[in-house]
This record gives structure tokens, C-alpha cells and sequence, in this order.
């Protein structure tokens, strides 16, 4: 935001969580699509911005007959490259705005999945019937308590059930949302777990997004029942010069941007 007075640090409540986010990405849909949507293409499955593709890593495992829940899926472009690998996918995401998107993309690509407005604090599924849970950037960092999140993906998947997830690397609340050299400096305290907020004029928060390390997310993890087995931190690859935000081939290079966490339920 350009006035630096409605961008903070603070406590907020769920109920203000769960509206600014909502909010923020209903508005903001067109604009995200417009900026972001050729990089994540309509029919494809993009980890990050590093450009990490699941045909190239297969994060998910095998995918043909199984039900896969794409959590926060936005526009749905991962929903829809694991359909037309075989999968049987649904995607859900807060954002109406979001939804429209998908619809208009399922149009386009003439795949179509079914798609769910839902709350990932609340999913409106039984237990133990997916097969794979996946989000790229969705619901994680956007909800009050992640932990209630792991909890709820923990009940739908089924034993033996793969939960993979990536977030921007917990080291990066270390420093400002500035993909050049002012963003190469320190100046927030890793261990400060106040959300980020932008708020309008009257204090009312717009988009909050919050901070865990890596501590956090593990004993998140663990706590819900999941067994970690690997945690990627993907490389800026050579040759990748796009900016997304505070991604850049500067920053990339040094430190990383990402954290790709692949679990399991025992």
C-alpha cells in the first residue's frame, strides 16, 4: 500500500481474519489473474514462484483414481492439471471471486472440476475421503489458527494419505516485501508472530496474512497426527529472471522464497 500508516503488525481476531481475506480476494481476483495468471497457466500445477512444477518433482505421488482436494485453489489450475492426470480432483477456496475464475477457466480448457466455497477451518467433507490434500500458497497462512487446519486435513485424508503444502519460507518475515536491495536487509525479529495487516482509513483490517518458523509449522504438524518426510526449499533457477512481489532472481539466489512440506497420515 503506498500509505505506510495501513500496514501493521497485530493481533487480529478470526472473525476479521476470515472477512479481510475473503474480502481482499473476492476484490483482488482480476488483478491476480491478470498479473499471475499466464506464469500459473490455466492448466497446470505451479508450487511456487520459483516455477517448481509437480510433472517435474511428483510431490503428490501417484495420482490416477485417486481423490485429491485442492485447498485454496484459487483459479484452480492445479485442480485441473490433476484431472487430466487421472485424478479425481475438487477444489475449494474461500473467494467467490477466485471461484469465477475457475468457472471461466474450466470454460476455456473445457476441464472442469467440482468447485467448493467453503472454509478450510470447516471442511465440508467426511472423514478419511481424500486420497491426497495439496495447497500451493492457499489457506495456510490466510486463517487465524493453521493448526486447526492441520487438524481438519489430518480428518479427510485417509490413512496412509499424502498432505503437501507450500508457504513463503519462514525466513523471509525477517525482511520487507522488497524484491531489490532494500530487501536484503533485516529488520523484524524471526521469532515476532504478529500477522502482517493492511487496514483502511478506520483501523479495519483488509488482508492479513501471519507468520509461523519453522518450528511452528513442524509442531503443527505433528500435533495434528501427520509424519513429516520431506521439506523442500526450492533453488532460484538459473535463467528465471520474473518478479512476483518480493521474489526476485536478487533475493532468490541468496536465501529461499519457499517451503514445500510433504507429509503423510500414519
Amino acid at each position: 500500500m503506498d500509505d505506510d500508516s495501513r500496514v501493521i503488525r497485530r493481533r487480529v481476531g478470526d472473525a476479521e481474519v476470515r472477512r479481510a481475506n475473503r474480502g481482499w480476494w473476492d476484490s483482488d481476483a482480476d488483478d491476480y489473474q491478470a498479473e499471475h495468471g499466464a506464469f500459473l497457466g490455466d492448466l497446470d500445477f505451479v508450487w511456487c514462484p520459483e516455477g517448481v512444477r509437480e510433472a517435474d518433482v511428483h510431490l503428490l505421488g501417484e495420482l490416477a483414481g485417486r481423490r485429491v482436494l485442492e485447498l485454496g485453489g484459487g483459479a484452480a489450475a492445479g485442480a485441473r492439471w490433476l484431472a487430466a492426470q487421472g485424478a479425481r480432483p475438487v477444489a475449494l477456496d474461500l473467494s467467490a471471486g477466485m471461484l469465477r475464475h475457475a468457472a471461466l477457466a474450466a470454460g476455456r480448457t473445457g476441464v472442469r472440476v467440482p468447485l467448493v466455497q467453503a472454509d478450510a477451518l470447516a471442511l465440508p467433507f467426511g472423514d478419511a475421503v481424500f486420497d491426497v490434500v495439496c495447497t500451493a500458497f492457499g489457506a495456510i497462512p490466510f486463517v487465524d489458527d493453521s493448526a486447526a487446519v492441520m487438524r481438519e486435513v489430518f480428518r479427510v485424508l485417509r490413512p496412509g494419505g499424502r498432505w503437501v503444502f507450500s508457504v513463503t519460507h519462514p525466513m523471509r518475515w525477517i525482511f520487507l516485501d522488497d524484491p531489490g536491495e532494500g530487501g536484503l536487509t533485516a529488520v523484524h525479529s524471526y521469532f515476532d508472530r504478529s500477522p502482517y495487516v493492511e487496514q483502511d482509513e478506520r483501523g479495519v483490517a483488509t488482508y492479513v496474512e501471519q507468520h509461523r518458523t519453522l518450528g511452528d509449522r513442524i509442531r503443527e504438524l505433528v500435533g495434528a497426527g501427520f509424519r513429516l518426510t520431506d521439506l523442500v526449499e526450492p533453488e532460484w533457477p538459473a535463467g528465471h529472471e520474473g518478479v512476483w512481489g518480493q521474489w526476485s532472481p536478487l533475493r532468490g539466489r541468496l536465501f529461499p522464497g519457499t517451503a514445500i512440506f510433504v507429509c503423510d497420515r500414519p
